[in-house]
């Protein structure tokens, strides 16, 4: 037992001593579309303690979404993951987008890198626009964020 301990010792010792090369080394997953772009060691736990925490990657890789695809690879396009991210968190982004603050506005902002306070203020002036009904999807509502992003 005091081998196995001393082992994960010197291997943790070694990781956390090794260079870093990778600019993000978190894979796919809620956590890593919310800290996408940023490095350094804070940014990479974060994504990865959001990962596990919520199970989305996980939820990703098996299915499809939040940046993941079955076979392993991370999917491009920051449109393709607003959608996944939006698929999974359509009512809380509704109720965030209605306060004009919230955690999904956050994670829409990491993935978009933007400013949070601009996301935040462009998705409560146009939540008619994202929101027109209650029967509203998330690819409607992805393409209309986008837009309105971007404008």
């Amino acid at each position: 037992m005091k081998k196995i301990i001393f082992a994960s010792l010197v291997l943790g010792a070694v990781a956390l001593t090794a260079p870093a090369h990778a600019i993000d080394s978190t894979g796919c997953g809620l956590g890593s579309m919310a800290w996408r772009g940023q490095s350094g060691i804070l940014p990479q736990v974060a994504a990865v303690t959001t990962n596990g925490t919520f199970g989305t990657q996980t939820f990703g890789i098996t299915f499809g979404t939040s940046g993941c695809d079955p076979n392993g690879r991370v999917t491009g396009g920051t449109q393709k993951m607003v959608l996944a991210f939006l698929e999974n968190n359509l009512e809380q982004f509704a109720m965030d987008a209605a306060a004009g603050q919230g955690e999904t506005i956050t994670t829409l902002a990491g993935i978009m890198n933007m400013d949070e306070k601009t996301v935040a203020e462009k998705t409560y002036q146009n939540f008619a626009v994202l929101f027109p009904n209650e029967n509203v999807d998330a690819v409607d509502v992805t393409l209309k964020f986008y837009q309105i992003m971007k404008a």
